[in-house]
């Protein structure tokens, strides 16, 4: 039988027995002085403190890794860790090559506990998306796991690139990666470096309740990105990471331009000039709707800057 871990909670059955295998006898010391039991680490040894300030030590850089969201599959293939990843969350979908790699869970907070000892993973990354009391019950099945936090910023991002690449061995990589990702974003800084108008806009998140639409709150990376590209979000001013705004504020505040980040969900252009008093809006009148890749904005990994580019690419093209 399948037995699963359920995010948010403590699973109500624990495996009984886990085998772990067991270190080889250190060979008796040549010379009379008692050595001391415990060896020095090797240079390979990896030590690092992880979001949940729990110091994760690995005796080498891991080999068989296993990725519990799509921001880190997607740094591990950045990084060229990709043949490293033994196994994924359900929802790693990019790159297409991560859709080869066996899933371990992840619909409705489920993870198959057997799938993922089965395995034999030396790590096991988790995110924020990710609770404490998961780790806590991976941790429980002899599993090393190290919980990346999502960053704040730009740098922050660079940063949990390289500690994927120190838990790897991909540090050249990770490096280098992370350089050419401060180009890329320093193009987009010279590029608006002389705009004097930003336009207004507004990035829709869940439109189930057009009369309400979910939008992008201050401090996401959305808001981030925007204001990076040379924009002002509607949703900076509004409370909480996912905020809702009513058509009325909509109209009164009458963005310039529109992004449908929930364009992965079947919502079009069309469907957004049909909406009943939509039509008053500037974006609307002047064809400013764009369909938009919200994984480029909402996943913490190198595609952020992605993001960045195409953001700048609509605001000031």
């Amino acid at each position: 039988m399948m037995r699963k871990i359920k995010t948010g909670r403590v699973g109500l059955f624990l495996i009984a027995v886990i085998i772990l295998a067991g270190c080889a006898p250190a060979a008796a010391p040549a010379a009379e002085e008692t050595q001391e039991p415990t060896p020095l680490p090797t240079a390979e040894t990896i030590s690092l403190t992880d979001g949940l300030g729990r110091t994760v030590t690995l005796a080498e850089p891991a080999q068989r890794v296993i990725s519990l969201a799509p921001s880190n599959t997607e740094i591990l293939f950045a990084i060229g860790a990709g043949a490293q990843v033994v196994g994924r969350d359900e929802f790693s979908d990019y790159p297409v090559e991560a859709q080869d790699i066996p899933s371990v869970g992840g619909s409705f907070g489920e993870y198959n506990s057997e799938a993922i000892i089965s395995l034999n993973p030396d790590l096991v990354l988790a995110a924020e998306i990710n609770p404490p009391d998961l780790v806590e019950t991976l941790e429980e099945l002899g599993l090393t796991v190290y919980y990346l936090s999502n960053p704040l910023d730009m740098e922050g991002m660079y940063d949990n690139l390289n500690i994927v690449g120190s838990l790897t061995g991909r540090m050249e990589e990770a490096a280098a990666l992370v350089a050419s990702l401060k180009d890329r974003v320093a193009a987009v800084d010279q590029k608006i470096s002389g705009v004097q108008e930003k336009p207004l806009v507004f990035y829709e998140l869940d439109s189930t309740d057009p009369n309400a639409p979910y939008t992008a709150g201050p401090g996401t990376f959305v808001d981030l990105l925007i204001q990076r590209a040379g924009g002002e979000n509607i949703g900076s001013q509004l409370e909480g990471a996912w905020a809702q705004i009513s058509s009325e504020e909509l109209l009164t505040q009458d963005p310039d331009i529109i992004l449908l980040g929930d364009a992965l969900f079947g919502v079009t252009v069309e469907s957004v000039k049909a909406r009943p008093g939509w039509e008053a809006l500037t974006a609307v009148k002047t064809d400013q709707i764009f369909p938009f890749d919200d994984n480029l904005v909402s996943r913490p990994g190198p595609r952020l800057v992605e993001g960045l580019e195409k953001l700048a690419e609509v605001m000031h093209p």
